[in-house]
């Protein structure tokens, strides 16, 4: 009997197979002796580098996997938004719901337009404040630039002809006047009558304008600190008309010396006199239409 390694016919060491299933290297019996513990560790050893090796393997591969998956998803949202930005495929403006609250429409409208102040001084109709020389001529002087003027008498009458001279009168009467009013100014030695006279309407007082001539004058008033002026000596007059009043002034020296073209001041308080009579006449049209606005 030889010792040695197995023989003819005699199966190898498996290291992957359990000691109790070897055959024996002794004449291929099973034997209870020791294994071989070297060859076991190495075959141990051999089968943890093939796990370690599969893990890799399998690690690489899910990871590439997973690149995949994110990658494709990261295509996909991009095609989404590709897709988003192209409204070939959406509905007409029209179709789509709209998610907010239709806006509130409103009826358009427009401010009335402002009224106009000389319609209320046109005609007696819509003339119908209160009306009275104190009221036309309030105060007791009249200021106009550094000029003050002091105000004398005052007079009212229905009897339009009775305040007139020269031509006057019959134009007044003819033309339809229903009042007239009077008042008085007066400055260093200067005095100046204002008359007021009535109409019906616009038409009437300019006509009345028109009617009167360079003889057409009111009578001067005197009283209350103003001696009587302009009843025999020259004195200048003007004549203007405004909405339904027609209004004249006659100035000249308190002294009864004769006004002549050199008497700038006796020119000057005329035309200051008949500033302030317009004036008067006018915001008496701006009073009413503002009421009448605030109704």
């Amino acid at each position: 009997m030889s010792y040695g390694q197995g023989g003819q016919g005699q199966a190898p060491w498996d290291p992957w197979k359990p000691g109790s299933q070897q055959q024996s290297q002794w004449g291929g019996q099973q034997t209870g002796a020791s294994p071989d513990w070297a060859a076991l560790a190495e075959a141990s050893e051999t089968r943890n580098r093939r796990r370690r090796l599969l893990f890799i393997v399998g690690g690489a591969v899910a990871t590439v996997a997973v690149g995949a998956a994110v990658a494709m998803a990261v295509v996909n949202a991009n095609g989404s938004n590709q897709a988003s930005n192209q409204p070939s495929n959406l509905p007409a403006t029209a179709d789509i719901p709209s998610s907010s609250e239709p806006a509130p429409s409103f009826e358009p409208t427009s401010a009335p337009p402002p009224l106009d102040p000389k319609e209320f001084i046109s005609s007696a109709q819509k003339d119908t404040a209160p009306l009275s020389p104190d009221i036309l001529f309030p105060g007791t002087q009249l200021t106009m630039g550094d000029r003050v003027y002091r105000k004398g008498p005052t007079a009212d009458t229905k009897n339009c002809a009775s305040a007139a001279k020269g031509t006057l009168p019959p134009v007044l009467t003819k033309d339809g006047c229903t009042r007239f009013l009077r008042v008085t100014y007066s400055k260093d030695g200067v005095a100046v009558t204002v008359g007021v006279a009535v109409f019906d309407s616009e038409a009437k007082a300019t006509k009345a304008k028109a009617d009167a001539d360079k003889k057409s004058i009111i009578s001067s008033l005197s009283g209350n600190g103003v001696k009587a002026f302009c009843d025999a000596a020259v004195c200048r007059s003007t004549t203007n008309a405004y909405g339904r009043y027609a209004y004249f002034t006659l100035a000249g020296f308190s002294n009864g010396k004769d006004v002549t073209t050199k008497d700038t001041a006796v020119f000057k308080s005329g035309d200051d006199l008949a500033e302030f009579t317009f004036r008067q006449i006018r915001r008496r049209g701006e009073a009413q239409a503002s009421a009448a606005a605030a109704q």
